[in-house]
């Protein structure tokens, strides 16, 4: 970022932080998802407890297109930086009240419907934070940047996965066993409002973007930026066109990082400790792999570089998640985590830049937000689909994990092949 003005690396690091803050509370309900199974969703099959809450889960997920198509047009019609500061009070708060929701031992079945309610809220917010902060750093940033910076945008979200392991490995080691199911986890939702008061205040300090202000002066912001694009048939075909490059890279994504947590306390049967040493080994390759293909992205082509590790992650799932099963040693399982995660997760790193590209000023925040997150519609299904499979079969858990992930990836080729390269687009019109 060297080479970057005062200004730009404001703009950078304030979606960056945001971004950080979504994974940390989407990481921090993976990761309590088998106890918060038991407080919030009691049942006599376990199976049942951990479905009825994949689904709470799931929930925020299929909010956030919503949210993404609320504040993408709110961001372009009344700037991208007021839409980012409205965001993060409101998901960083939805992550602070988790901590203060009562338990079923509590409050009954209040409980679950206060947790979906939460969970709703979280989503909404959480839907247009990405889309602001993506738009925002590539029409601000210089054209040859836009990869390398895509990449560290995108890794944002590792970034706080990271910390959140980190924060439930030390959760962990400070409220032991029955401690944890009493305090332990509500203090991890707590900490959910450090970053969201940091981001808060670099946002307040940020400049608007000099390309959607541009626009405003002409006079040429849309009232109804979604209907605008989706009224025309070229602007119907791009739409859906990256949405289907975004569901298949969702869908790898939740089959792989996204039921990790799970899969190992559940199906591999480790210590919780193990658990969350492993998700900081896997979430850490993949903030190093965003980056990575951000850069690659910049020099060989976002189609290209998206549809290699499409094709790795097709040649290697089976084979990865069968040595994860059988793995004798925790080594063994951390070697499996990082190819695995590398060839399932890092094809996002070039997104940021190649949705921003893909479409013109005036729409681009609403594009970006509702596809970004609408690729979750079907995507986020890939965890609820593994856990119904799996609760049947354990001896097949490998195979089934691997052809979920495979599925993702023969989209995510479909999407690379459909749409254009847009690494040379200038994003100033």
């Amino acid at each position: 970022m060297g080479t970057l003005t005062k200004e730009q690396k404001s703009i950078v690091f304030g979606s960056w932080l945001g971004w950080s803050l979504d994974g940390y509370d989407l990481v921090l309900m993976l990761l309590v998802i088998p106890l918060i199974s038991m407080l919030f969703f009691p049942a006599e099959d376990p199976t049942f407890s951990l479905l009825a809450t994949f689904a709470a889960y799931i929930i925020t997920l299929i909010m956030r297109p919503f949210g993404g198509a609320f504040f993408g047009n709110f961001g372009d019609k009344h700037g991208r930086r007021k839409a980012m500061i409205i965001t993060i009070m409101g998901f960083s708060g939805a992550t602070f009240a988790t901590g203060l929701l009562p338990t079923w031992q509590m409050v009954g079945f209040m409980a679950p419907i206060l947790l979906i309610g939460l969970r709703l809220m979280q989503g909404f917010f959480a839907g247009g934070e990405w889309g602001s902060g993506a738009v925002i750093t590539m029409e601000t940033v210089p054209k040859e940047k836009r990869g390398i910076l895509s990449g560290f945008l995108q890794s944002g979200f590792n970034f706080g996965f990271v910390v959140a392991s980190v924060v439930f490995f030390g959760a962990v080691y400070v409220f032991p066993d029955e401690q944890f199911v009493e305090t332990g986890w509500r203090i991890m939702f707590f900490t959910g409002i450090i970053p969201g008061l940091v981001a808060l205040f670099v946002r307040f300090r940020m400049n608007e973007s000099q390309v959607w202000l541009a626009k405003q002066k002409q006079r040429k912001t849309e009232k109804s930026p979604l209907k605008k694009l989706l009224s025309s048939k070229d602007g119907r075909k791009k739409f859906f066109f990256s949405l289907i490059l975004m569901t298949g890279l969702m869908y790898a994504y939740y089959t792989s990082i996204g039921f990790y947590p799970t899969f190992l306390q559940n199906y591999v049967e480790i210590e919780k400790s193990e658990v969350s040493v492993l998700m900081i080994v896997g979430t850490t390759t993949s903030l190093f792999g965003q980056i990575f293909t951000g850069y690659l992205s910049q020099k060989i082509g976002r189609r290209n570089t998206i549809a290699f590790f499409a094709i790795a992650a097709m040649i290697v799932a089976i084979p990865t998640f069968y040595g994860l099963y059988y793995a004798e040693s925790a080594y063994e399982r951390a070697v499996y985590t990082v190819i695995l995660i590398v060839v399932a997760t890092t094809g996002f790193g070039p997104i940021p830049a190649f949705l921003s590209e893909r479409f013109p000023t005036e729409v681009r925040n609403s594009a970006s937000g509702f596809i970004y997150n609408g690729g979750l519609i079907f995507g986020s299904w890939a965890p609820l689909i593994a856990v119904t499979i799996l609760s049947k079969n354990t001896e097949l858990v490998p195979i089934l994990l691997g052809i979920n992930v495979i599925i993702g990836s023969l989209i995510v080729l479909i999407g690379a092949k459909i749409n254009p390269e847009t690494r040379d687009a200038d994003i100033t019109l």
